[in-house]
């Protein structure tokens, strides 16, 4: 995993038994992410404290660095953590609409990354925000990212850009043509669509998804008149409209 300190992926990726040492190591740093996700529920990524940390699970300060180098390093194996959860959800729900029109795909998508969301909001708002002044997230976790973006590109793809969104197209097409990494991930993902077209509309999906989701978990739909998940459906709707989306 992207950050970690020391981990055990090696062992576990060699298809050799771990040893009871590498699983003692392995709990304690499961414990230890644990511990710091319930103090970034309570007060945010700000209230996150090694030593709070240590100090709950009964280590010294020093013997916490054993496990993760130090704070950002702790932060940026919950970001990822909460990145493959992320894709997980979308994964499942992208098996589960499998065969159905897209337009029904793209619901399914949006409805389980708000679940996702809501269920998870500490965890959400961890990756949605900067999680401490000067922190800069390694590129590890973009990939991460575009394992949640993943299945909406085999979705939009099946779209086509027109109006303004041509504008929005052409800019794709310059990012796909400068970057082989991103023309792989698209065409990965959506290997007979028009990787411009995928890109643009799962960029629009996605600023979409954080709009709705986004005022949903901060709570910034208190006291109006309508339910999250119909704005977020209205919302799917009228993109799904504006690419032309097959509803059959």
């Amino acid at each position: 995993m992207a950050g970690s300190s020391g981990s055990s992926d090696d062992a576990h990726g060699s298809g050799k038994a771990s040893s009871p040492r590498s699983r003692y190591r392995d709990q304690v740093r499961a414990e230890i992410k644990a511990a710091a996700l319930e103090q970034i529920r309570a007060g945010g990524a700000p209230a996150l404290s090694l030593n709070a940390v240590a100090k709950g699970l009964g280590l010294t300060g020093p013997a916490l660095y054993k496990y993760f180098r130090g704070r950002d390093d702790l932060l940026t194996e919950l970001i990822c953590d909460g990145y493959d959860d992320a894709a997980a959800a979308m994964r499942a729900a992208a098996d589960r609409a499998a065969g159905a029109p897209p337009r029904q795909r793209l619901h399914a998508l949006a409805a389980a990354f708000r679940a996702w969301a809501t269920g998870a909001p500490h965890v959400y708002q961890l990756l949605a925000g900067t999680p401490s002044p000067g922190y800069q997230a390694p590129p590890e976790t973009a990939d991460r990212a575009r394992a949640v973006l993943g299945p909406l590109l085999g979705v939009l793809g099946q779209g086509d850009c027109r109006g303004a969104a041509l504008d929005l197209r052409a800019e794709m097409r310059c990012w796909l043509n400068g970057s082989p990494p991103v023309q792989q991930w698209v065409e990965g993902w959506a290997p007979d669509a028009d990787a411009a077209t995928a890109l643009a509309g799962t960029v629009t999906a996605w600023a979409r998804l954080h709009g709705v989701v986004g005022l949903e978990v901060q709570g910034l739909f208190g006291g109006m008149g309508h339910r999250p998940g119909t704005l977020l459906h209205a919302e799917m709707e009228n993109l799904a409209d504006a690419l032309g989306l097959p509803a059959d």
